[in-house]
C-alpha cells in the first residue's frame, strides 16, 4: 500500500513518518499544498482542521491522529513491533501511556502554541501559557517516575512509544531540561535517534 503523509517539518508528522518507515511501507511526502497532479489535494481540502499530520491511504481513505495512524501501522505491518500484541504483557503499559501521550501531553501544543485561539487578553494568554507549561512538566515527570526502560519505554520492547520520545523531548521544555529532570526519558529518546533507518527523518525534521 502506498501512502501520502501532509508533513511539516520538526512537527508531529515527525512520528507518523518514523513510524511508516520502521513498517517499510512505501510513502510521499506532501507539504500544505498537496501535489493535485498526481491527485493529492491541498491540506485543507483533505482534513479541514489542517493539522499535521494527516495521511492519505491508497484507497483515498483520509487518516489524523498519531495514535490511530500508529494502530493501522501495526494492522498493515505487525513485524515492525509498533504495537505490542494483545497477548504481550507489555500491552497494558503500552496503552496507558501512549494515552497520557496523545490525550494530556500532545494537545498542550495545541493550546500553548496558539494560545490567542481560545483567549483574547495578552495576560490571560501568558497565564494559560504559563500554567500548560508546568502541567507538561508534571506529566513528564510523572512518567519518568514509573519508567524503567532497559533500553526502550517498555523495556526489552520496542513500541511506537520509543518514535514519541525521541520526537517530543525535542519540544518544550526541549532535551537540556529532559535530561536534567527525566534522564530515563532522555535515553529512550536517545536510543531511538539511533536507529540507522530513523537517522535520515530525525535530520530532516530536526537538523540532527
Amino acid at each position: 500500500m502506498t501512502y501520502a503523509l501532509y508533513a511539516r517539518k520538526g512537527w508531529g508528522s515527525a512520528i507518523t513518518e518514523a513510524a511508516l518507515t520502521c513498517a517499510e511501507v512505501d510513502f510521499e511526502l506532501l507539504g500544505a499544498r498537496g501535489d493535485p497532479s498526481k491527485g493529492f489535494p491541498p491540506l485543507k481540502e483533505a482534513n479541514p482542521l489542517g493539522q499535521w499530520p494527516t495521511l492519505l491511504c491508497a484507497d483515498g481513505t483520509v487518516m489524523t491522529e498519531t495514535a490511530a495512524i500508529l494502530f493501522h501501522l501495526d494492522d498493515v505491518a505487525p513485524k515492525a513491533g509498533l504495537v505490542p500484541p494483545k497477548r504481550a504483557r507489555e500491552r497494558r503499559a503500552f496503552l496507558r501511556w501512549l494515552q497520557v501521550i496523545v490525550g494530556a501531553i500532545y494537545p498542550t501544543f495545541t493550546y500553548a502554541d496558539y494560545p490567542g485561539r481560545y483567549v483574547s487578553a495578552k495576560v490571560a494568554q501568558k497565564e494559560l501559557v504559563d500554567n500548560i507549561a508546568q502541567r507538561r512538566k508534571t506529566i513528564w515527570i510523572q512518567i519518568e517516575g514509573e519508567l524503567q526502560p532497559s533500553p526502550w519505554f517498555l523495556g526489552a520492547r520496542f513500541s511506537g512509544l520509543d518514535i514519541y520520545a525521541a520526537v517530543m523531548t525535542r519540544w518544550g521544555p526541549r532535551r537540556k531540561w529532559f535530561a536534567a529532570h527525566c534522564p530515563k526519558l532522555m535515553s529512550v529518546a536517545k536510543q531511538a535517534d539511533a536507529i540507522p533507518a530513523l537517522v535520515p527523518i530525525w535530520k530532516r525534521n530536526f537538523g540532527r
